[in-house]
């Protein structure tokens, strides 16, 4: 439920705003002076607050500055009986997010609020006003309103406290140990260790003794019992990342413990019995790997108890913003810079990559865009994207020992796909704009940055 401040001196119309933002859906607090609404936003992290103008003691634009110091990402909306164009345009230039005049449309109030709401994702579009549903914009490290991550969230929160065997499918870069660490977290083992492991990323006689550890003197090196982690993770959670890599002899050992929750120790004589959660990570198919003879049928079986799907980022692009954002805030923090937002062109070369390494990748990207920035926004020229060989011409590009310019080289390649669109419809940079699935406007701003004739 979004989180809302009223600030308002007037007795009833604090009370007026109360009533009916409730009734639309929103958790309202109200306050009566500004020194009580600076303490609750210092307490409360409020996500859009709603401020009279003109108060004793501190006006709202006074109000608003102190808002916006010390919570920077609250949206804040002013409202006053004494509008005029100079005070808008002094709330726009401090962070307003809107302007509303006293006695005007109630129906005009609650668009705005909404659609406020709806910038910072917190409202869901498709439902109508009056049935207002706010979705989940994050949800144990991971970020998305879109409908595949709505269903996931609501997966993990009906499994988590099952002792079924979980199996995590998809792509790499999707975000799946972060599933199975919020399956982890929300289940009653949550107290208890979470012991990941990559089963790709070990050679396979060190992967048996990280699993299932060793007895003193059972090979070169063991000079002490050491305990393997499903051992560690007694009573918590154990994830296999890349399952699908697990080596045969591995795959009937890893059986073992599933159905009988037993298993020995290398050079060991006697079973250990453990209580364990099993969580199960591929990006692989494996029921494919079952057809091979690659993965054990009766194993995968018992593993894929409970399958979740993680989508890949092109098949959720309306959680890019909002994933965007969230990386910007982070590496703005972590490098110490002054970046808050992204151009809209560099948001819309986002929206129409395909992003093949996923979260990951877009992760990756932003990370370089803060790091490489010097104003508050990121604008295209720090933003690298890979060239996408499924949609991008082959051109030749000769790599010699003194390098190239990937910059300069994207922008030549990107001006002749520009270049051959518009004579093929014979110059319309509608149809050009049509054909290569952009707006009119973003065209253009690349016609003229790139000097396209």
């Amino acid at each position: 439920m979004a989180r809302i401040l009223v600030l308002d001196d007037d007795r009833g119309m604090r009370e007026f705003m109360e009533i009916m933002l409730t009734k639309e859906g929103y958790d309202v607090t109200p306050a009566d002076e500004p020194s009580k609404a600076i303490n609750l936003c210092r307490k409360i992290d409020f996500d859009l607050v709603i401020t009279d103008l003109r108060m004793p003691k501190i006006d709202g634009i006074e109000f608003l500055k102190t808002i916006k110091d010390h919570r920077p990402e609250t949206i804040v909306i002013l409202i006053t009986a004494y509008a005029s164009g100079e005070t808008a345009v002094n709330a726009m230039k401090e962070g307003a997010y809107d302007y509303v005049e006293k006695g005007g449309s109630i129906e005009e109030l609650k668009k705005v609020v909404r659609t406020a709401l709806l910038k910072k994702g917190l409202v869901n579009e498709n439902q109508n006003v009056k049935d207002e549903t706010v979705v989940q914009t994050a949800f144990c490290g991971m970020i998305g309103t879109s409908r595949e991550m709505q269903k996931i969230f609501a997966t993990i929160k009906k499994v988590a406290d099952t002792p079924a065997n979980i199996l995590i499918l998809g792509e790499s870069g999707t975000g799946k140990e972060l599933v199975a660490r919020a399956i982890h977290e929300n289940s009653s083992r949550s107290k208890m260790p979470f012991m990941p492991i990559n089963s790709g990323g070990i050679p396979e006689n060190l992967l048996e003794s990280e699993l299932f550890g060793y007895m003193k003197g059972s090979f070169t090196g063991a000079y002490a019992d050491r305990p393997g982690l499903f051992e560690m993770a007694k009573g918590g959670t154990i994830f296999l990342d890349e399952i699908g890599e697990l080596p045969p002899v591995l795959q009937v050992k890893v059986l073992r413990v599933v159905q009988e929750k037993t298993f020995r120790r290398i050079g060991g004589a006697e079973d250990i019995k453990v209580d364990v959660r099993i969580i199960s990570a591929t990006n692989q198919n494996l029921s494919e790997s079952v057809k091979k003879g690659d993965f054990r049928e009766d194993l995968y079986f018992r593993l894929n108890v409970i399958p979740i799907h993680m989508p890949p980022l092109r098949e959720r692009k309306e959680d890019i913003p909002l994933l965007t954002k969230h990386f910007i805030e982070k590496y703005a923090r972590e490098f110490g810079k002054e970046v808050r937002m992204i151009s809209v062109y560099s948001m819309e070369l986002l929206m129409e990559y395909a992003f093949p390494g996923n979260i990951r990748e877009l992760e990756n990207i932003i990370e370089r865009g803060v790091a490489m920035e010097t104003s508050n926004i990121i604008l295209p020229e720090n933003l690298v994207i890979s060239a996408n060989a499924a949609t991008v011409p082959n051109f030749d590009i000769e790599i010699t020992d003194k390098g190239i310019d990937l910059n300069a080289e994207m922008e030549k390649i990107e001006r002749r796909i520009i270049e051959k669109a518009l004579l093929k419809v014979k110059g319309s940079k509608t149809k050009a704009a049509e054909l290569l699935h952009v707006t009119f406007d973003s065209l253009r701003y690349r016609i003229e940055k790139l000097g396209v004739e």
